[in-house]
């Protein structure tokens, strides 16, 4: 069985189906992640709260080594369906344009590999500089960290703000098109329902996340 299911996801519609599956369980967590991050506007201690019970928990290796394989799963199928497509297709189309009537071509389903190797370079860089940055103790409590203070004074940089900004609207781009169609890739109908649904979902996440270093930084730090 397990042989069977290893063979299968070597194929080329195994391997659709496990980016798929490994994309829309990161937007899961996106969502879940964005929701944490907009503790900032409840204040400083709910937010720090938060982040400290999510680093106490004992299964929290578990899960941030489930989240690593879920993105290298996710990045390293992507990787290998584009190959698989452009192998079927060695010649390349002259000149690229948006599809009209009911096709789903658009900017955002042909440049998904770039906005994907973007999110490849700002995951690390964005998990060093918060995750492994500067420790503060809370001021009332002080085997707490005071994550709140490292945020709000890592986006008083213009550049870092810039750079998240854009970073998040690239993932949204990407969402754009890849929620609905993972759910295709999974055999889901409702494609147009799907669609319109990934692409608000694409909105409501990249807005969620650039809200907090725009706020912090129009509002010196303090919210």
């Amino acid at each position: 069985m397990v042989a069977r299911v290893l063979r299968f996801l070597q194929t080329g519609i195994g391997q659709k189906m496990l980016m798929a599956a490994t994309g829309l369980l990161l937007i899961g967590f996106l969502v879940v992640h964005m929701a944490g991050n907009l503790l900032v506007f409840v204040g400083p201690a709910a937010y720090n709260a938060y982040s400290h019970r999510l680093v106490s928990n004992p299964l929290i290796y578990l899960a941030e080594g489930a989240l690593l394989l879920l993105f290298v799963g996710h990045f390293v199928t992507g990787i290998r369906v584009v190959l698989r497509n452009r192998a079927a297709r060695p010649t390349p189309y002259v000149l690229k344009r948006r599809a009209g009537g009911t096709s789903h071509k658009s900017l955002a389903s042909t440049t998904m590999i770039v906005s994907g190797l973007l999110v490849l370079v700002f995951v690390p860089l964005h998990i060093w500089g918060f995750k492994f940055g500067r420790w503060y103790p809370s001021a009332t409590e002080p085997q707490v960290r005071d994550l709140y203070r490292l945020v709000a004074e890592e986006f008083q940089s213009p550049l870092l703000v810039a750079w998240y900004v854009l970073a998040m609207v690239v993932i949204g781009f990407h969402l754009w098109h890849g929620f609905g169609s993972g759910f295709e890739s999974l055999g889901v109908q409702h494609k147009q329902a799907l669609r319109r649904c990934g692409q608000a979902l694409a909105v409501v996440i990249a807005g969620g996340f650039v809200l907090v270093p725009i706020a912090l930084f129009l509002r010196g730090g303090a919210l």
